[in-house]
């Protein structure tokens, strides 16, 4: 445990930080499989929405500090590739 009283403040900040962090990766997790759900039951025009909500969410994670770049471009990329594909057939 922290002795100091900075090192504890900094310790409920830790707590703080984690519980926001961990609520918007659950957001952008749940935009991402709405996606994959509209993939799956073969909507296009539902996908397609829902693709353009899921880019936007996981580009806030990034200007937010909860995703890396890298990752997300990576995210966003697959998502793209298969709602293209499914426009295709």
């Amino acid at each position: 445990m922290a002795n100091h009283s900075s090192a504890k403040k900094a310790a409920r900040q830790n707590i703080k930080r984690t519980l926001i962090n961990k609520s918007r990766t659950s957001r952008i997790k749940t935009y991402i499989k709405k996606v994959l759900q509209a993939i799956d039951e073969g909507k296009v025009e539902a996908a397609k929405a829902a693709f353009i909500v899921a880019q936007s969410e996981i580009m806030k994670g990034v200007s937010r500090k909860t995703l890396k770049l890298n990752t997300a471009s990576r995210k966003v990329g697959r998502l793209a590739q298969r709602v293209k594909n499914m426009q295709s057939l």
